[in-house]
């Protein structure tokens, strides 16, 4: 997706815990350093990890995309918006709050570094207060601006019809959108093909997406 979505080299980042069957175009390293209570070891709040530096060999701004993404645009506008900045999703539950959805975001390696040695400090204390990590980013972080509203979209957020016309209508692919974003369920493997996993048998009365033929096209 993304080779098909630069029109100038861009380089593929991969931090991982396993490095196998990675394509070889994709640069592995491994997952960085933190401080970081057990049970939030495999939670978004993981991703506070990448505030510190140096990391590994990254300098400037990089772009984020959690691996639950499809992207449907260019990708190269991402680097030129306010390069610098910290720049992320308005988040889409939240507009007006000031709160940045990190499913797609950039940072500068080196800035804010804060971020991380605060969280190390005492990250229980930290997600005590703020319980979500893109809250607590968002807070502190020393200058934030969001994308343009148009270039990310929220599947379930955004582009899904509101029910009941969820059980009739396809989620629409705006022209303008870059990268569409699977917060929580459904994923984008299951949206494809018209799935809503669910275990309560009344959320069935709501809960429905039907085949998405735009997230074949593009999720490969």
């Amino acid at each position: 997706m993304i080779q098909r979505n630069t029109a100038r080299p861009t380089r593929l980042v991969c931090f991982t815990d396993d490095g196998s069957n990675i394509d070889a175009g994709v640069a592995i390293f491994p997952l960085p350093d933190i401080v970081i209570p057990e049970w939030l070891s495999t939670t978004p709040w993981r991703k506070i990890s990448l505030w510190q530096s140096p990391l590994a060999d990254l300098e400037g701004d990089v772009l984020f995309l959690d691996l639950d993404v499809v992207i449907t645009g260019g990708l190269d506008a991402f680097f030129d918006f306010e390069p610098g900045r910290y720049c992320a999703c308005e988040n889409w539950t939240q507009l007006g709050d000031g709160i940045g959805n990190t499913s797609v975001f950039r940072w500068h390696v080196g800035r804010n570094t804060h971020v991380f040695d605060d969280f190390v400090a005492d990250g229980d204390a930290i997600e005590a207060k703020y319980r979500i990590e893109q809250v607590f980013i968002s807070d502190v972080v020393d200058d934030m601006s969001f994308w343009p509203a148009e270039w990310c979209a929220s599947f379930k957020h955004t582009l899904l019809p509101k029910w009941p016309m969820n059980f009739f209508k396809v989620a629409p692919l705006p022209e303008a959108t870059r990268v569409v974003a699977f917060t929580g369920k459904p994923d984008p493997d299951e949206a494809e093909i018209g799935v809503w996993p669910v275990r309560a048998w009344y959320k069935k009365l709501y809960k429905h997406v039907r085949p998405t033929p735009w997230i074949t096209e593009n999720w490969r």
